[in-house]
């Protein structure tokens, strides 16, 4: 069963930079999920799909993975750019288009 190393990227609901620098070692699944006929429930035999661990840094997982022999794959963090915004430019004299009401 192989492990994936991976940075979570913010949710939609944060604006900030908190927790983001965190990385996580998921499981992938080895069984698929399936439905119960009676109550409609998804469910798994696959105990370690449930299994989130966290780690400051990226090395600290690697070392964690190859000290279990868990085999793994490292998804780099996508960090998004973002341009300086300040609230005073929507009202500058030499905006390409005119703010108004």
């Amino acid at each position: 069963m192989s492990a994936r190393i991976y940075s979570p990227s913010r949710t939609a609901m944060q604006s900030g930079t908190a927790k983001t620098g965190k990385w996580v070692l998921e499981f992938e699944p080895e069984s698929p999920r399936r439905i119960d006929p009676l109550m409609g429930y998804t469910s798994t035999t696959d105990a370690r799909s449930q299994i989130r661990l966290t780690f400051p840094t990226k090395e600290e997982a690697v070392a964690y993975a190859r000290r279990h022999g868990i085999p793994y794959q490292v998804e780099e963090a996508k960090r998004a750019k973002r341009r300086q915004v300040s609230y005073a430019d929507n009202f500058r004299y030499d905006r390409k288009i005119p703010w108004t009401h």
